[in-house]
């Protein structure tokens, strides 16, 4: 072990009491940036989740009166390929009608693929009471229309389409995606179904698409737009569409990284201030140090390595304590019995706060290392 660093523990353990309680305290203050940082994040996260990640990120539609897209097929194909997407699915949907007695109540009926149903909008998975669609007869209606029209799994619903078509179908379940606009309006089938009833041919009114990183939208679907490259067909993301939304995640963000950077601000000073007054503490043991020959630079080593010990110490209780608060929130903020947040904890996150919190800890030991630079050993022999 280099002298400075053995000299830099020696002061920490001839001052227990005070180590204990700066790095008690800097715990304290990194244990609150862990948790509020986590929790931000998993409300941003739950709140990506519920309004952008249950539908398509990137949609193609057609730009002409014709709002069918022809050769799909192709697109899909190419599109698919990209490793910046990760689901692409096909619809065909239109507005109809459904009767309830003498009323006419307005829906939209969604004519989906396999990809898009199972892993765009996941309603295989949020079906409470009936099964899947089995049938080109069958279809799938929102909890709030089924109370609204008073049917049920295994009654029959007749569409009507405003060219006057109309269908007979078998419900054969009913999902609850926790979307009012949804549950309330959607009759979904399969694409075929939906392409017969309103005479599509094979086209489809959509190609809708997900992405891995749903901040980057904009660049897919300007990657889509090259790809197309057609005047006939338009390309929408969820962020051109939702600019409040977005402005409100991207303030979210900034409140985290301002209350991040507070802390580990009032860290870095907590730090510095203690070790300059260990500089004054120990002006005698310093002046004796340089006396019998240690150099300036050595010296000033030991106020940066007692700094790197407190702050490796204090971020390691302190991020336990975090993770332990975390934990004790979803234990015990549980109305109902569901954790009000589902925290995903991330270890990039944590690595980061560890990295920043022990560097900050260091800097912060380059005051009091420049003070101790300074002291001369035969004006502290004087003094003494």
């Amino acid at each position: 072990m280099a002298l400075p660093l053995r000299i830099a523990v020696r002061f920490l353990l001839s001052g227990k009491a005070q180590t204990l309680l700066i790095i008690g305290g800097i715990s304290i203050a990194i244990s609150v940036q862990v948790f509020v940082g986590l929790l931000i994040d998993s409300l941003q996260a739950g709140l990506i989740d519920q309004t952008v990640g249950n539908s398509p990120q990137v949609t193609i539609r057609s730009a002409e009166e014709n709002v069918t897209v022809t050769r799909w097929e192709n697109i899909v194909r190419d599109i698919d390929s990209f490793a910046t997407t990760r689901q692409v699915g096909v619809a065909a949907s239109a507005n109809g009608f459904v009767r309830k007695g003498n009323d006419s109540v307005p829906i939209l009926l969604r004519g989906l693929d396999a990809s898009a149903a199972d892993n765009i909008y996941r309603i295989t998975s949020q079906i409470y009471e009936g099964t899947n669609i089995q049938s080109s007869g069958e279809v799938l209606i929102g909890r709030t229309l089924s109370e609204n029209l008073k049917i049920t799994v295994g009654d029959r619903l007749q569409v009507s389409t405003p060219g006057g078509a109309r269908a007979d179908y078998r419900v054969a379940g009913l999902f609850d995606l926790g979307v009012g606009a949804i549950d309330g309006s959607w009759v979904v089938t399969n694409l075929r179904t939906a392409q017969s009833l309103f005479g599509f041919g094979d086209r489809v009114t959509s190609i809708e698409i997900t992405v891995n990183d749903v901040f980057a939208a904009d660049v897919v679907a300007a990657d889509v737009v090259r790809l197309i490259d057609s005047d006939r067909l338009e390309v929408t993301n969820w962020k051109d569409e939702n600019g409040q939304l977005l402005s409100a995640l991207e303030s979210q963000s900034l409140s985290n990284n301002i209350i991040q950077g507070v802390i580990i601000i009032s860290v870095a000073i907590a730090i510095a201030s203690l070790l300059s007054i260990t500089v004054l503490q120990k002006r005698k043991q310093l002046g004796i140090l340089k006396a019998m020959g240690i150099k300036d630079k050595a010296a000033s080593l030991i106020f940066v390595y007692q700094g790197l010990l407190i702050g490796i110490a204090a971020s390691a209780l302190g991020i336990s304590l975090g993770l332990g608060l975390l934990y004790s929130f979803t234990v015990f903020a549980t109305p109902g019995g569901e954790s009000v947040i589902d925290f995903a904890v991330e270890p990039a996150f944590i690595l980061r706060s560890l990295t920043v919190s022990v560097a900050a800890s260091g800097v912060a030991g380059l005051f009091p290392a420049s003070r101790s630079l300074r002291l001369n050993p035969i004006d502290v022999i004087r003094e003494g």
